[in-house]
């Protein structure tokens, strides 16, 4: 009979991992060490670039791969790639034009740097802090059209970002991903930079069964990982979608929901 207790716990940051102020908790620190010290592995996947996650590699003792710009990137712990995927350069003038129809503000991330169009320009600053460095200010898309491992548009009309989604899926189809990380960013990619993805490039290189892989997250991207897992959770905070989409549900990012879930759907149920 074949193995299903979990082995590896598979989390999304934003929403989920920290608190809306961006802040790792003592109690999700803890629970992290629960569950190493209980012989399951953990990872994170994240729309931030690699930069963006480093700080959480030595308070959660993280050896495992780590995916940014959800899969685009996947780095060790000292932020050595181990696996890109790019936005075709052929799209990206393109689909900087349909964000830009949508009134949404087009960012650009290419290797280490990160480029907005205005300094300060919405959700910048928090961003900046979040990720923990500066972006650059970018005058021309025709400038950083080679090695883009994500484009995101920003708008906090939240149905706009959702039309602009369609948009971009309806034009471009398979040639790249787009989902909302967050309801005020939508992040395209390249199509097999998606969290599921990652939970391949996980079952590949960690030698671990998808029925042994427990997986949360909060928002639509978050889906595709959740139907390549035996366990999915989503949080008290998640988007309607991502709630049908899973097998349990814990409390919300601002009352411990992701340490919960550990305690009680990942080492509880073992």
């Amino acid at each position: 009979m074949p193995d299903r207790r979990i082995r590896l716990l598979l989390a999304d940051v934003d929403g989920t991992l920290v608190t809306p102020d961006k802040v790792l908790t003592e109690r999700a620190v803890a629970a992290v060490k629960d569950l190493h010290d209980a012989g399951v592995l953990f990872a994170i996947t994240s729309g931030r670039p690699p930069r963006g996650m480093s700080m959480l590699v030595e308070p959660l003792n993280l050896d495992t791969p780590i995916a940014a710009f959800n899969g685009g990137l996947i780095v060790d712990r000292h932020m050595v790639a181990l696996e890109q995927r790019v936005v075709p350069s052929q799209l990206v003038l393109h689909i900087g034009d349909v964000l830009s129809s949508f009134g949404l503000d087009v960012w650009v991330y290419r290797g280490a740097d990160w480029y907005v169009p205005d300094l300060d320009g919405s959700h910048v600053a928090r961003e900046a802090q979040t990720v923990d460095f500066q972006a650059k200010v970018l005058t021309s898309l025709s400038e950083v059209t080679d090695e883009v491992a994500k484009i995101v548009g920003v708008s906090d009309d939240h149905e706009a970002v959702d039309r602009a989604s369609k948009a971009v899926q309806d034009r471009f189809g398979h040639e790249v991903t787009a989902e909302p990380s967050q309801p005020y960013y939508l992040d395209v990619t390249h199509p097999e930079a998606n969290k599921g993805s990652v939970v391949d490039y996980l079952i590949r290189n960690l030698h671990v069964s998808s029925r042994q892989i427990a997986t949360i997250g909060d928002m639509p991207n978050d889906i595709a990982m959740f139907e390549r897992s035996g366990l999915s959770i989503a949080m008290g905070n998640a988007d309607p979608e991502v709630t049908k989409a899973a097998a349990r549900v814990t409390d919300a990012n601002d009352s411990e929901g992701f340490a919960k879930a550990v305690e009680e759907f990942v080492l509880g149920e073992r």
